[in-house]
């Protein structure tokens, strides 16, 4: 299983929130290189950078954050928030985004997402699937859809999706726990999915319990950024897995 550090951006500067509040932020780092660095140093491969003030905008904002990162690192970095065009797209690309997360897009404007998969393929474009009791919240999570959940995946599965970030938005930065029986229901309903876990890592423990459920993948954040799961720790996990 892959371990994913997060770094959300808000104004170029690294933060978190909580359920997707954004009067909940609190600012970790001013510098998101440094950030990036940082997992680098400790044996990480990959990132989920989000861009906050483009999911609020509904365009691509902080592609100058990600373009440093992807120029000062080897990091694989898998780019979200706000993307709804063509031209998001290529600017996300451009900048250095391995791969790039569809949420809302996905939902409002189903045929542009398609296109997107068709045109870049399955490995490229990611299915993000953000829940709020099992329905897919939208616009930055403020808003709830009437998608249900695991139709939604299903649907998009058999349209080509291969990886899907799922997030429960009420576990989201909370450190309470991830949301295993959600998981591992989709996991038994659409078994060749490649599950990225997001939202409410709180412990170490919590890795090998989702790496042994069949999840391809995990963002971890604010527990890093709490010091609840050490930089010492993700690297053993990564050695060891």
């Amino acid at each position: 299983m892959r371990i994913i550090p997060a770094i959300d951006i808000i104004n170029g500067k690294c933060v978190r929130l909580s359920k997707g509040d954004y009067a909940t932020k609190i600012i970790y780092n001013e510098n998101p290189l440094e950030v990036a660095k940082m997992f680098e140093a400790h044996g990480v491969n990959y990132l989920h950078l989000v861009d906050l003030d483009g999911a609020k905008a509904s365009h691509i904002v902080n592609h100058k954050v990600l373009e440093s990162i992807a120029s000062n690192t080897n990091l694989s970095i898998d780019f979200g928030g706000g993307l709804k065009s063509d031209e998001d797209l290529r600017i996300a690309f451009e900048s250095g985004a391995n791969q790039v997360t569809g949420g809302s897009i996905a939902v409002r404007n189903p045929s542009t997402f398609k296109s997107w998969l068709q045109k870049f393929g399955c490995n490229k474009i990611i299915l993000g699937a953000d829940a709020n009791n099992e329905k897919v919240a939208v616009g930055g999570w403020l808003e709830e859809s009437d998608e249900e959940l695991i139709p939604f995946i299903q649907n998009y599965v058999k349209e080509g999706v291969s990886y899907v970030i799922c997030t429960d938005i009420s576990k989201d930065g909370m450190l309470q726990g991830p949301s295993f029986e959600l998981y591992q229901k989709i996991l038994t309903k659409i078994p060749n999915v490649k599950l990225i876990a997001s939202g409410g890592i709180s412990t170490y423990d919590e890795l090998p319990r989702l790496a042994e459920m069949g999840c391809e993948g995990t963002i971890v954040g604010k527990a890093i950024y709490e010091q609840r799961i050490s930089m010492k720790q993700i690297e053993i996990f990564i050695l060891n897995n």
